[in-house]
């Protein structure tokens, strides 16, 4: 996304959305409402795009979004935990559009600025408390090797039950699957969704990092 390329898969509008798509899109209602409801007062449509995109074909678009719901709003995990990990794998895998939406989310969650600047380097950052720093840990070991490691995982299972261990498993394999879904269509950013500065742009596209911890 750093030129904005012209979408692949060309996001339809609200109003485009029929029955089907609609009902598809409200297996996760609240990110429907929240698209629909400021798309209505001509504001803020945040994430219109990906439900834009989804809405051409339901089936589809049912089945993820179920799976969204849950992972991002039933989940087990806090709030700011799900916000950590969809962050860095939004970051590790060049997804522009996932994380600025994101950032937001971050805030609102208990994030602070210090926090999401380094969520960009990664577990090894100074300053993360140890829990934070296994939590980007475990994204970093999935995104590489599709496993988080022995080591980072012992140290999880020691804070996280098992419910909140397959939460946090899968919430990562939703966003990554998100990321390439967006990636892959050059997804663009809503008009009034302001886009990464510059250099944190730059910073981003370049960055090919894993921890050596399995």
């Amino acid at each position: 996304m750093p030129n904005e390329p012209t979408p692949r898969i060309t996001p339809l509008l609200p109003p485009e959305w029929d029955a089907a798509a609609l009902e598809a899109l409200g297996a996760f209602p609240k990110s429907l409402d929240f698209v629909l409801s400021r798309w209505k007062e001509g504001r803020d449509v945040r994430g219109m795009n990906v439900l834009g995109t989804l809405a051409r074909h339901p089936p589809l678009a049912k089945a993820f979004m179920t799976l969204n719901a849950h992972v991002a709003g039933a989940s087990s995990l806090s709030v700011r935990v799900r916000e950590l990990l969809i962050l860095r794998i939004s970051w590790l895998r060049q997804a522009e559009y996932e994380f600025v939406q994101h950032l937001i989310l971050g805030l609102r969650a208990g994030l602070t600025e210090e926090e999401l600047q380094r969520i960009q380097q990664g577990p090894d950052a100074p300053g993360w408390d140890p829990l934070d720093a296994d939590l980007l840990r475990a994204v970093d070991e999935l995104h590489r090797r599709a496993r988080i490691g022995p080591v980072t995982w012992e140290r999880l299972a020691a804070h996280f039950n098992t419910t909140q261990l397959l939460d946090l498993v899968f919430l990562v394999g939703c966003y990554e699957m998100l990321a390439m879904a967006i990636n892959s269509f050059d997804t663009p950013l809503e008009p009034d969704v302001t886009p990464l500065d510059p250099a944190v742009r730059k910073r981003m596209f370049e960055t090919r990092t894993y921890t050596t911890a399995e």
